[in-house]
């Protein structure tokens, strides 16, 4: 079986197990089960594997808990970030799941020590609550204890199944493809709740690769807005040639969503020592300040959200606001993710924004933005994508590409909305590698291409009163019909000319019936 027919079948098997035991409960509250039996599953695995550090005879599964040193232990925790004992393997729980009476206090007390293990170690916070939403005692799993047993047991046995072959040959990269899917799906299926923190892969892929594009080395890259992570995990996916020195930065202020990304980076074997995850508002307590500046950064920050504005007087004085001398509206604080990710971006590097359309055009406080942002020269394009490409909103999105070391005056509009550069799949578009390849050239060669590309000077920008919109600088293909109004004549003459002598030769008809 390919890889490809080997992930199809494990992403069909993982959504249905997902579909057939969360019964009545919303499936949208019951994927954190989901995704956390498998992200149990992983780690437990990737914990054992380390352990035995590839010694057949080693089966750590099989030990005694109290065989285990401290030094043991100690190291593993400094290595991995945690530590699990040989009774708390998922794969021991998985053997007796059906018939454990205490399944679910017996997992609680599982994940507290996993959590509690990093205590006082350099992966404290990186650790901390990875399980909080993995409430083995809520009623969404049933009433009595024995129904949120036996459906916590379905899960585990439905994952325990799974087949994710050799771990040293493709187990990670399975686990987190299966886990992006579940997410995805969840999302895709949840409407505007689930999309507001997933980005689809294949956009992903495009605005990853933009930030990075034609860098060998990046110090860091960053999300401000990293929802699940998927941006962030992108960057790894698809420049392994490229080397991070420092590792992956983001902050999320949804605490849910703030562990699917931690759990994420677990799952595509990103260290603990090697990302840092925050919790919080980007806004107003950004976390990162100290790290500045990034070499790449990434986001998809939420469309036009309220935030305080202009409420909080400090806010003009902070470094990240104001150089523009104006802050983003209080009902829509899109260009305040701008400003944030512009200030901490490097002068070698680039920020890929996911935009509102609306931001490109509107006046007040934003066209001043985009004043400042132009007169500065840090806008290097403005990509106008396809509509329908992410969940929870048919909006044809834009993404605006901010440098800080562009070589000319010019900013660059492509229009990838139309046909070429989308493809229908089910109820959403997709980017293929093919429409991603041909974004990514004109990106990079920056010529004018009709009806598709075309570089502005920041003059003509200015005389525009700073519209930033790709379709007032490209001009859209007439797809009309071209009429030559001379053969249009001649058809014309010739409709007329049957209609006369068929007028005539009805004539002649009634005359000769009312003869009779």
């Amino acid at each position: 079986m390919s890889s490809a027919a080997q992930r199809a079948e494990l992403q069909s098997k993982i959504w249905k197990i997902a579909n057939d035991v969360r019964g009545s409960v919303d499936g949208w509250d019951f994927k954190q089960y989901v995704l956390g039996t498998l992200f149990y599953r992983f780690i437990s695995e990737n914990f054992s594997n380390y352990i035995e550090g590839g010694d057949e005879s080693v089966k750590y599964a099989e030990l005694d808990d109290n065989i285990i040193i401290k030094e043991i232990k100690e190291d593993a925790i400094k290595t991995k970030g945690y530590f699990i004992y040989p009774s708390q393997l998922f794969s021991k729980i998985a053997q007796t799941a059906n018939t454990n009476e205490s399944l679910n206090t017996e997992l609680k007390g599982i994940f507290d020590a996993i959590e509690s293990s990093a205590n006082g170690y350099p992966s404290e916070l990186d650790i901390k609550g990875l399980f909080a939403d993995f409430d083995t005692t809520s009623n969404r799993l049933g009433n009595t204890v024995k129904d949120k047993n036996n459906r916590l047991a379905a899960v585990i046995k439905g994952v325990a199944e799974l087949d994710f072959g050799k771990f040293e040959d493709n187990q990670i990269d399975l686990f987190g493809d299966a886990y992006e899917y579940l997410i995805s799906n969840y999302a895709a299926n949840a409407g505007k709740s689930g999309g507001e923190f997933f980005t689809p892969q294949s956009v992903s892929k495009l605005i990853a690769r933009l930030a990075i594009h034609k860098q060998t080395t990046i110090n860091k890259i960053y999300d401000p807005a990293a929802g699940s992570g998927s941006l962030l995990l992108q960057a790894k996916k698809q420049f392994d040639a490229h080397i991070i020195e420092d590792g992956f930065f983001g902050q999320e202020i949804n605490h849910t969503t703030y562990n699917l990304a931690r759990m994420n980076m677990f799952l595509h074997n990103v260290n603990y020592d090697k990302f840092n995850i925050a919790l919080g508002d980007t806004l107003r307590n950004p976390q990162y300040g100290n790290e500045k500046p990034f070499d790449a950064i990434v986001s998809n920050p939420p469309y036009s959200i309220k935030w305080i504005g202009s409420e909080d007087p400090t806010l003009i004085n902070d470094d990240r606001f104001a150089p523009a001398g104006v802050l983003a509206p209080k009902s829509k604080a899109d260009f305040a993710f701008v400003l944030h990710a512009l200030s901490y971006l490097s002068g070698k590097g680039r920020a890929v924004i996911v935009c509102f359309p609306g931001i490109f055009y509107r006046g007040g406080a934003e066209q001043k933005i985009r004043q400042y942002l132009i007169d500065n020269n840090f806008v290097e394009t403005v990509i106008s994508l396809a509509p329908n490409l992410f969940f929870g909103t048919s909006i044809a999105v834009n993404i605006l590409v901010l440098s800080k070391h562009k070589s000319d005056t010019k900013t660059q509009f492509i229009d990838a909305s139309g046909e070429d550069f989308f493809k229908k799949e089910t109820n959403n578009n997709i980017l293929t590698e093919d429409h991603i390849e041909k974004i990514l050239e004109m990106f990079d060669r920056k010529e004018d291409v009709d009806y598709v590309a075309k570089s502005v000077d920041k003059d003509k920008i200015a005389e525009e009163n700073y519209n930033l919109s790709v379709s007032s600088y490209v001009e859209a293909k007439d797809t009309r019909e071209v009429i030559d109004i001379n053969v249009l004549n001649a058809e014309i003459k010739t409709t007329v000319a049957k209609i006369d002598k068929l007028r005539a030769e009805i004539d002649e008809i009634i005359a000769e019936i009312e003869v009779r």
